[in-house]
């Protein structure tokens, strides 16, 4: 099976929570190495050459991110986006909890590379363990000296804060994230300016996910050429991908980009036991669903694009024949809805418009129209908001109601004729 344990090295193993036990196994020796040795040109170089794009669900290439940073004197700042709340998704919970120094050195490299002296890790509110194990590594790293003032005595200053979320899923777009950090209502802002020109407290900012600031260790480690040989032309290296739904070992699988789908679910434990496979939500609930023609496509950005979904966050949601698809987009319409800001029209009404029509098929009394409803609006709201949150509320929807429109119809009141 194709698993190759990079980030994951090492959990479920030893306790890589514990400081000590980090660095016997090389922890903080990249970050030593780059602050002894190396500019921070000469970091943002490897992430660049590495072909490293980000993790958290947009798949923009870090380095390129980096490079938007202006030439001036002004603070700037690196945001470690740990908002996990995309339906699927359980990746970044994992890293958090179970090797907080990796993704804590990571955030240390990212943000010497961007010659950033303030980093901050922007936590989802109901990660409350992974929180308190966070700050409690971000300790043990200050009392080693990883953290603060003069790191290893070149007298660059670098300091790392934790901030919680309060549990508003819009909050992991970036630019409704740093207002969030900065005590406003989080929603996202007008672009431009991007965050790269004016981001936190106005000034410069870069923000990272989770797996993508953690991939830089071993980047550094075992050089960029290393992890651009793996994957395919355009998606190098690893990922770790959270499949779940209606296999019979549901985790998170690290493995090289390009893999094929089949395989995926494969490493998964395959199908529940006499089961048939009828769909396949590729990148968390704001992707639309591949099927059964797509079992030997390769998982990686430009194949999931071709095939009109997204890779996204990298969860893989596996769904048999037993699964009820009214019930299933209605669950993930109504999640949306709740979720959205409010700030724009589409997304606000045309949520809500979804939901009440879902339910009543969820319920059996649909109406006629409820179906070309659904395909209306369903249209209507996409392309047009400030944040992709309105974006993701039909790609689902639109994809299971194509494939398996009987289930829709079955649900709509049939109308009578009285003689």
């Amino acid at each position: 099976m194709p698993v190759t344990k990079v980030l994951t090295a090492g959990i479920g193993e030893a306790d890589l929570r514990d400081i000590d036990v980090y660095r016997k196994r090389g922890g903080y020796k990249q970050l030593e190495r780059a602050f002894k040795t190396m500019k921070p040109a000469d970091v943002l170089e490897a992430a660049d050459k590495s072909g490293l794009r980000g993790r958290g669900g947009a798949g923009f290439p870090t380095g390129r991110k980096w490079s938007f940073l202006p030439a001036n004197d002004k603070p700037r700042y690196l945001v470690c986006n740990c908002d996990e709340a995309e339906p699927g998704t359980f990746k970044d919970h994992m890293l958090l909890e179970e090797t907080p120094h990796l993704v804590l050195e990571g955030i240390l490299l990212g943000a010497y590379g961007i010659g950033s002296h303030h980093a901050y890790i922007y936590i989802r509110g109901e990660f409350k363990r992974g929180a308190q194990i966070f700050n409690e590594a971000i300790e043990q790293a200050r009392k080693a000296g990883f953290v603060g003032k003069n790191l290893f005595g070149s007298g660059y200053d670098l300091e790392v804060t934790v901030h919680r979320g309060a549990g508003a899923y819009i909050c992991g777009e970036e630019t409704a994230l740093l207002n969030s950090l900065e005590g406003k209502r989080g929603e996202p802002r007008l672009k431009p300016p991007f965050p790269a020109v004016a981001g936190l407290y106005g000034m410069p900012t870069v923000v990272n996910n989770v797996e993508t600031l953690a991939y830089l260790v071993p980047i550094l480690e075992n050089g960029a050429e290393w992890f651009a040989a793996v994957g395919t032309e355009r998606s190098k290296g690893y990922k770790i991908i959270s499949i779940s739904g209606h296999v019979q070992k549901p985790g998170n699988y690290e493995v090289a980009l390009g893999t094929p789908v089949r395989e995926l679910i494969d490493i998964a434990g395959g199908l529940r036991q006499g089961r048939k496979l009828m769909a396949i939500q590729p990148g968390g609930g704001s992707s639309a669903c591949i099927f059964e023609e797509h079992l030997d496509m390769p998982y990686d950005y430009e194949s999931l694009a071709k095939a009109g979904t997204m890779l996204g966050s990298g969860a893989m949601v596996v769904m048999d024949d037993t699964t009820d698809f009214v019930r299933a987009a209605h669950n993930l319409v109504r999640f949306f809805a709740h979720e959205s800001c409010g700030q724009c029209t589409p997304c606000r009404e045309g949520g809500d418009w979804l939901e009440t029509v879902l339910d009543r098929l969820v319920e059996g009394r649909g109406v006629p129209s409820d179906i070309d409803m659904l395909h209306r609006v369903g249209h209507q709201i996409t392309g047009i908001n400030l944040c992709p949150l309105g974006d993701s509320i039909e790609p689902f929807l639109l994809s299971v109601l194509k494939r398996f429109p009987e289930q829709f119809e079955a649900r709509v009141i049939k109308e009578t004729v009285s003689a």
